[in-house]
C-alpha cells in the first residue's frame, strides 16, 4: 500500500531509511559512464523528413534516462542527497578515465594485433572524460539548484517548469563547457558548434516530451518514500558531500 505524502524539509529525513535512493544513484552513475564511454566520441547523423540531415553526438541516447533519475533525486530526496550522487559520478568517472589511460598504455602481447584499434577506439577517452566531468560537475549543480529553488517558489506545484527550466539552464552550462574542451581542434570548429547546438536543442526538447514520464516516475517515488522534501534550509554549496 502506499504511504501518505508528506512534505518535509530535508534535514528532517536525516537518518532515516529510504528505499530507493542508493538503486538511483547506482544507475545514474551507470548511465553517465557509459554516455561518456560509448556515446561522447561518436557524431551520428539521420535525415528527418521537412527536416533534412540532422547531427548529433551519440551520447544523447542515455539522456533520457538520466535527467529522469536527475529530476528524481533533486525533487524527491533534495539536493543535498543529489549532491552527493554528484560527487559519487565525478569520483566514478575519474577512475574510469584513469583506468582507460592506464590500459591504452600498457604494452601489447606479441601478436596482439588490435592495439592500433584500441587506440583509436580508447585513445581520446581521458581528454574527453575530463571535458565531461567538468561539463557534468557544473552543468549537474546548475540544474539541481535551480529545480530545488524552483520547487521551494512554486511551493511544489508546476513541476513542468522546474523539470524544464533547470534543463534548459544546466544543459547549457553543460554544453558550453563539454564539447569545446572535448573536441575543439578534434572536429572541425562548424562540427562543434553544430553538434553542440543541435544535441543542446535536442536535450531540452527531450526533457519537454518526457514530462509526463517524469510526472509518473517522481509521483512513483514521492508515493514508495512517503516523502516529499522541500530545501527550505540547504546549504547550496557544491564543495561538501555531507547531507
Amino acid at each position: 500500500m502506499s504511504e501518505m505524502i508528506r512534505p518535509v524539509d530535508a534535514a528532517a529525513i536525516e537518518g532515516r531509511t529510504l528505499r530507493y535512493y542508493d538503486y538511483c544513484m547506482a544507475a545514474f552513475v551507470a548511465l553517465l559512464i557509459c554516455s561518456n564511454l560509448i556515446g561522447a566520441g561518436k557524431v551520428a547523423s539521420f535525415d528527418l523528413p521537412l527536416v533534412g540531415a540532422v547531427t548529433f553526438g551519440a551520447g544523447i541516447l542515455f539522456f533520457p534516462l538520466s535527467y529522469v533519475l536527475g529530476d528524481v533525486l533533486t525533487e524527491v530526496y533534495g539536493y543535498a542527497r543529489a549532491r552527493r550522487v554528484v560527487w559519487v559520478g565525478f569520483v566514478a568517472s575519474l577512475f574510469t578515465a584513469l583506468m582507460a589511460a592506464v590500459i591504452v598504455a600498457m604494452p601489447p602481447a606479441p601478436g596482439w594485433g588490435d592495439q592500433a584499434v584500441y587506440e583509436k577506439v580508447f585513445g581520446q577517452v581521458p581528454r574527453i572524460f575530463a571535458a565531461s566531468i567538468v561539463a557534468f560537475w557544473a552543468g549537474e549543480f546548475a540544474n539541481s539548484f535551480v529545480l530545488s529553488r524552483m520547487k521551494v517558489w512554486t511551493k511544489g506545484r508546476m513541476l513542468w517548469t522546474r523539470t524544464i527550466g533547470s534543463t534548459v539552464v544546466g544543459q547549457g552550462v553543460d554544453s558550453l563547457i563539454f564539447y569545446p574542451l572535448a573536441f575543439w581542434g578534434v572536429w572541425s570548429n562548424e562540427q562543434v558548434i553544430t553538434v553542440m547546438l543541435t544535441n543542446y536543442a535536442l536535450k531540452v526538447l527531450w526533457e519537454v516530451l518526457l514530462t509526463p514520464v517524469t510526472y509518473q516516475v517522481v509521483g512513483f517515488f514521492k508515493r514508495r518514500e512517503g516523502l516529499d522534501v522541500f530545501d527550505t534550509a540547504v546549504d547550496y554549496t557544491p564543495f561538501k558531500t555531507r547531507i
